[in-house]
């Protein structure tokens, strides 16, 4: 067992209202781990926690929002899939050897950014659809940050 003690102060503004002192607790079997590798695979594995919040209340995969089971069940598949399609885009970002840690960390944030976030900036991006002759020419209205990452994604595949 691993117990880390925080010393933590409530401020306001420059005055500290209260001291507040938390524990964590890390029990592990693996008796030759090291203690700071305890808690950082602890912490690490949270992350699994934090993918079943955005379940929950960002993707809202859990909210029966229909009056059937039937209903209810389609709508958690869509939802699930639209999360599964988010992180399947992040594993396909393509790693060059020149940007490997640049790429890694783009990935990275794919894969830990909230559904919203990525759904406003990723998919929802103003676009102009013109239909000319053979072809068809789509014209982005606006430019955001992670569309370089997207376009980046589009040429991997």
């Amino acid at each position: 067992m691993v117990v880390l003690r925080k010393n933590l102060s409530v401020e306001k503004g420059e005055e500290v209202l209260f001291e507040d002192v938390r524990y964590f607790f890390y029990i592990t079997n693996d008796r030759e781990m090291a203690v700071e590798q305890v808690v950082f695979e602890a912490n690490d594995r949270c992350n699994q926690e934090n993918l079943i919040k955005q379940l929950k209340s960002g993707v809202r995969a859990l909210h029966a929002p229909v009056n059937t089971l039937d209903a209810n069940w389609a709508y958690m598949v869509m939802v699930s899939l639209a999360w599964t399609i988010k992180a399947w885009m992040a594993l396909s970002l393509p790693l060059s050897p020149r940007w490997r840690e640049r790429h890694e960390a783009e990935r990275e944030n794919w894969l830990r950014m909230k559904f919203r976030t990525f759904l406003n900036s990723v998919i929802n991006v103003p676009a102009q659809v013109i239909k000319t002759g053979r072809q068809v020419v789509i014209r982005f209205l606006s430019w955001k940050p992670q569309q370089i990452v997207f376009f980046r994604m589009l040429d991997g595949l």
